[in-house]
């Protein structure tokens, strides 16, 4: 069951270019440690990682500090953000049968931004003392929770029903962020307009478990569902003519990318175009089968994204851009691309809905 127009479609050729393209992350990373205002050497940063890892010592204290304590968790922390943003806008575009769908279709990013606003504006204490990542977290499931509750119908998720409900409730909770803006201070205002733009600047060890353990395991449940998200792609009779409780899976696919994303944007910021123009890139790669388009999305996410952190910080050294705009810069052009050449609508509905395959794969 493989998209014969995709060139890395079948099995073989997907594990080649998964081999590459985690060689290729594994080379960025280690050169998003070595460049910044302060030149490190890739051996250098070799010679830090190995140091740490083994437990003893290092090299100087000041290239210690700057790979280890300043550089090591931004550069997880934008494969992490990448991938999972990336696979949430997958596993969106295939509940909703839809090429626009992205993480904050469901109201998880808006929920965020108003949470961190919030506390930017108001002050942790105006929230009972809530640090800036767990209101933007509190606000991204709230907001998720009644889009959710909204988007149902006679106990099933109508995909037109959940695109309008999380428009709806989208804009609603954009007004409150909004309207917080506007009693905001100048330098109030310009940090919630950096927040809200993304940037993984601010990592450090201490943010990273949370959002890595979220996304790690809801990765690897949506890789062992993988084939029952196929079946979502081709409606909901076919998904319940293989055995599949619809509702129960449209539930825990929904609340798995909204924890990811929620985890995500609260440590990141509201960074765009990663889970709406990512997938499109591994579904023309591999094709639209979710056994290999996931990976695939994973990993491309986590390249787009750390590439593009390494343009956000050396563009304008030594001040740094938020992320977002190099994201949306790189991002709306080719998915512009995707549109004017109609290759979107086919990615989403390629031939994972072959009812007979897929039947084969539940055996």
């Amino acid at each position: 069951m493989h998209d014969r127009r995709a060139p890395f479609a079948s099995r073989p050729r997907t594990r080649i270019l998964l081999v590459a393209l985690v060689v290729f992350l594994v080379v960025l990373g280690g050169t998003s440690m070595a460049v910044g205002s302060v030149g490190v050497t890739l051996p250098e940063v070799i010679g830090v990682i190995l140091a740490h890892l083994r437990g003893g010592p290092s090299a100087t204290e000041a290239v210690d500090q700057i790979v280890w304590d300043v550089r090591a968790p931004r550069t997880i922390l934008a494969m992490v953000a990448g991938g999972g943003l990336a696979i949430a806008g997958a596993v969106i575009q295939a509940i909703i049968r839809n090429p626009l769908g992205d993480p904050s279709l469901i109201g998880v990013t808006p929920g965020a931004s108003l949470g961190a606003v919030a506390v930017i504006v108001m002050g942790g204490g105006a929230l009972g003392g809530l640090p800036l990542t767990i209101a933007a977290f509190i606000g991204a499931l709230v907001t998720f929770g009644v889009v959710f509750l909204l988007g149902r119908s006679s106990g099933r998720i109508p995909p037109t029903r959940l695109i309008l409900a999380g428009v709806a409730i989208g804009y609603l909770v954009s007004s409150m962020t909004y309207f917080l803006q506007t009693i905001a201070t100048p330098n109030q205002v310009q940090r919630v307009l950096f927040w809200s733009l993304g940037s993984v600047g601010g990592a450090d060890w201490g943010v990273l478990p949370i959002p890595v353990v979220i996304v790690v395991l809801g990765t690897a449940w949506l890789l062992v569902n993988a084939v029952a998200l196929n079946a979502v792609v081709g409606g909901d009779d076919l998904a319940a003519s293989l055995g599949i409780d619809v509702p129960r899976l449209q539930m825990m696919l929904l609340v798995v990318v909204a924890s990811m994303t929620g985890s995500l944007v609260a440590v990141a910021g509201g960074i765009a175009f990663v889970g709406l123009v990512v997938p499109h890139i591994a579904r023309l790669l591999v094709g639209a089968d979710h056994r290999r388009m996931l990976p695939a999305t994973a990993v491309l996410g986590a390249i787009f994204l750390l590439l593009a952190d390494l343009v956000a910080r050396t563009v304008r050294a030594p001040a740094e851009l938020p992320i977002g705009v190099i994201t949306a810069a790189v991002g709306a052009p080719f998915f512009l691309w995707l549109l004017t050449s109609g290759r979107t609508t086919r990615a989403v509905r390629a031939p994972t809905t072959d009812a007979p395959a897929l039947r084969k794969a539940f055996r």
